[in-house]
């Protein structure tokens, strides 16, 4: 006992601790797949459950998903060419249609990265396979597996390191995927097909250098959401009860004869209640000694909507976004902390954009041109000697609103002004093409001078419309205003 307690004294950390409060704390360090290969299915079956029944868990799933993805990204090509520029965009807005990028016709560019983004929260990954089939405006269309689909039978060989599905090389590099072929009712056929890795773009996020596999994004969140799931049963359960009216009746004189000594016959036949229910102005007489109780259960915790604001925002920052964005709940702040709060989630969206436009959009892009190319749709004659300078381009995300947009239109004004931000980048932050914002302006702008709305002498048209703003809100009325 005494070592015992020599060592505890000594120890450096109180994390590293065995005492009482840590005795069922048992952790062990090894390798990413030695660690999730075990629970990675059920944990993915599990999340999949709250995904379908679950309205907390949806909310953060569809948070993502209205915020990384939006109305979808836009596409900047970015050769030395112009109108080769919007050849290319033109095309590729083409492609982006169901009917050319989805080999199942069914889904367009935009809701394919909608899809991405959900599963792999849920799922932690999803696969994506180019095929380069000639059925739309380019022979390229994309195919999504789920994780699934990896055939994890396949074994290890002498010349081949197979793991989980996956070829790898040497150096964990994946070389070839299999995926597990089916019939047309879903049934596993009990064979695979071996697609090369370049052909095969698979999402997950990965956290250690030794993972090989995905693991749900939502592993940290789901004992909670389940916990409120089960919460909120329970009070909706009690609550149902309690709006029910329920009696019991209480009898003062037992069943059978009520004289004393002996009995004068058989048992005295008294009224029952078996089938009796209460409804609005009834009339009911009692028996002899009867009386009525109404059951009153106990009312809700009154502390029970904190509890579950709290488990939200934990659930929230486990993903990265705040209680206000998972909850839809902006009753509790007011301009600074609400601004505070998006600037601090758009920080989480743009990782996640990042990742998508690394991970994704470039190899998808660089496809499409070299498709295109080799199907005569883009003519580049010096295509393959030049070939980085063709694949130049840019990703505009969509934009988010602000919370006063008077206050950050002002606010980019001065930085415009002062040469501490471009328009380009003004544009990107609210999803928009600066070269397209330019060309609707000189449109506007044309057409107003053609309408006689400002002078066609004047160069300095903002200050018009201004002027013209200005009195037009002079003349509101004043209980307008």
């Amino acid at each position: 006992m005494g070592y015992r307690q020599a060592v505890n004294q000594m120890r450096s950390y109180d994390a590293a601790g065995d005492d009482h409060l840590n005795a069922g704390w048992r952790a062990i360090n090894a390798k990413a797949e030695s660690t999730d290969g075990m629970y990675r299915d059920t944990i993915r079956a599990r999340s999949r459950d709250l995904e379908r029944n679950s309205d907390i868990l949806e909310s953060v799933v569809l948070a993502f998903e209205r915020n990384v993805v939006g109305g979808g990204f836009k596409l900047q090509a970015k050769t030395e060419n112009e109108d080769l520029n919007t050849t290319i965009e033109t095309l590729f807005k083409l492609w982006c249609r169901p009917k050319n990028c989805d080999v199942t016709q069914q889904q367009s560019f935009s809701e394919i990265c909608q899809m991405l983004v959900r599963r792999q929260k849920v799922d932690g990954g999803i696969i994506v396979v180019l095929r380069y089939i000639d059925d739309g405006v380019v022979p390229l269309s994309l195919q999504l597996y789920e994780v699934d689909d990896l055939d994890t039978m396949i074994p290890t060989t002498t010349t081949k390191k197979i793991v989980n599905g996956i070829e790898y090389n040497a150096y964990n590099r994946p070389i070839a995927y299999y995926l597990k072929k089916y019939d047309a009712y879903g049934n596993y056929i009990g064979t695979s097909e071996r697609i090369d890795a370049k052909d095969v773009l698979f999402l997950f996020k990965k956290k250690r250098p030794s993972q090989l596999r995905e693991m749900s994004e939502l592993s940290s969140t789901l004992p909670r959401v389940r916990d409120m799931n089960q919460f909120m049963e329970a009070v909706s359960v009690k609550e149902r009860v309690a709006a029910l009216l329920a009696v019991l009746i209480k009898r003062m004189i037992p069943n059978g004869s009520g004289n004393v000594g002996r009995s004068s016959g058989g048992p005295e036949r008294r009224s029952g209640y078996a089938g009796k229910m209460l409804s609005p102005g009834m009339i009911m007489e009692l028996n002899p000694g009867d009386d009525v109780s109404v059951v009153q259960p106990p009312a809700q915790a009154a502390n029970s909507s904190e509890f579950i604001r709290l488990q939200q925002r934990l659930s929230g920052a486990s993903q990265g976004i705040s209680y206000e964005v998972a909850a839809r709940d902006m009753s509790q702040v007011n301009y600074s902390s609400a601004r505070q709060g998006l600037i601090e989630d758009q920080k989480t969206y743009l990782m996640q954009q990042q990742y998508l436009i690394d991970h994704f959009f470039i190899p998808v892009y660089e496809a499409f041109i070299e498709s295109a190319v080799l199907a005569g749709k883009v003519s580049i004659k010096d295509f393959h000697t030049k070939k980085e300078s063709y694949l130049r381009h840019e990703w505009v995300a969509p934009g988010m609103k602000w919370i006063d947009p008077l206050k950050e239109a002002n606010a980019n004004k001065i930085a415009l002004e002062t040469n501490q931000t471009t328009l380009a980048e003004i544009a990107g932050n609210t999803g928009n093409d600066w070269r397209e914002i330019i060309d609707q302006r000189a449109l506007e702008i044309e057409y107003m001078r053609e309408k006689g709305v400002i002078s066609s002498e004047s160069s300095t048209e903002s200050e018009e419309i201004d002027q013209l703003i200005k009195e037009t809100d002079e003349e509101k009325p004043e209980d307008e205003s």
